[in-house]
C-alpha cells in the first residue's frame, strides 16, 4: 500500500504494519557490516523505533512517499543505535581516517584512483596488512555511505545515489539527486572491474556478501575488502568533486 497522505491517528498501527518489511530488508542489508556483538535483534528493535518515529513525523506536504521517508528514519535509527553502543573503537576510526587521507593525497598526486599496492606503499605497510585494515574498517564504510550529505532527516545520502529508487520527490530534490547520481555514475566507471561488480551486485542486485563471494569465486573476506575500498574511493571522489564545484 502506498501512502501519499498522513493517515488518521487510529490508522498508524496499520501504517506501521504495512511497512514492517522495510525493517527486515534494511537489517538484512546492513547486518554484515556491523560487529558481531550487535545482532539482528538489536538492529530490528532500533529499526522498529525508526518506523514508529516515521509514522508519527510523516509530512505529505514535502511531496515524498511514506516508504522513502520511512527508509531514511529506519536506517538512521539503526545507525544511531550503533553509535550509542560505541560499536567502533577510536583505533578503528583512526585507521579509517588514515585510509581516507592517504586515498585523497594519492588521488590528487596521480590524477586517478590508486591501486592497492600504491596505497600500501604510501602507508608504509605490506599489501596483506593494508587489505587486513580494509576488512577491519568495512563496517565504518557502511555508516558513512548511509549518512546524509546535508545532515537533514530526509536528505540525500551516498546510498541513495547508488540505489535504484523511483519514489516521487520534489523538483529541487530531484535535480540535486540527478546531479549526485551523474557524479556517482562517472566515478563508478573509474573503479576496477571487480569493485564495480561488487557495488553492482550489492546495491543494485541486493545480493548478500556470501552470495557475491560465490559469484566472484573469492572469500567473503576479500569481498569485504573490495567493498570497503570501493566505498573509500567513491566517498573520496565525491567529496573532491563536490568541493570543486
Amino acid at each position: 500500500m502506498v501512502y501519499l497522505h498522513t493517515p488518521p491517528l487510529d490508522d498508524h498501527s496499520s501504517l506501521i504494519r504495512d511497512h514492517l518489511y522495510l525493517v527486515d530488508i534494511l537489517v538484512g542489508r546492513m547486518v554484515t557490516h556491523v560487529p558481531s556483538f550487535m545482532n539482528r535483534d538489536d538492529m530490528r528493535s532500533a529499526g522498529m523505533l525508526g518506523l514508529i518515529d516515521a509514522s508519527n513525523k510523516f509530512d505529505p506536504g514535502k511531496n515524498i512517499l511514506f516508504k522513502t521517508f520511512a527508509e531514511h528514519r529506519i536506517r538512521g535509527a539503526i545507525l544511531d543505535e550503533m553509535r550509542k553502543l560505541d560499536w567502533f573503537s577510536r583505533s578503528l576510526r583512526d585507521k579509517q581516517n588514515k585510509l581516507s587521507r592517504t586515498m585523497t593525497k594519492l588521488e590528487r598526486k596521480l590524477g586517478r584512483s590508486p591501486e592497492e599496492e600504491e596505497m600500501a606503499a604510501a602507508m608504509e605497510v605490506s599489501l596483506e596488512e593494508y587489505q587486513k585494515t580494509l576488512g577491519e574498517v568495512s563496517h565504518l564504510g557502511c555508516v558513512s555511505l548511509n549518512e546524509t550529505l546535508d545532515n537533514s532527516e530526509d536528505g540525500a545520502s551516498f546510498l541513495d545515489s547508488l540505489a535504484d529508487q523511483r519514489a516521487d520527490i520534489s523538483p529541487s530534490a530531484r535535480i540535486e539527486k540527478q546531479e549526485l547520481t551523474q557524479i556517482m555514475a562517472s566515478i563508478l566507471q573509474e573503479l576496477s572491474e571487480k569493485e564495480r561488480l561488487v557495488i553492482s551486485l550489492y546495491y543494485y542486485e541486493e545480493l548478500a556478501q556470501k552470495e557475491i563471494a560465490e559469484v566472484l569465486d573469492v572469500s567473503e573476506g576479500r569481498i569485504s575488502q573490495l567493498h570497503s575500498q570501493a566505498l573509500l574511493k567513491l566517498k573520496t571522489k565525491v567529496q573532491m568533486r563536490m568541493g570543486d564545484r
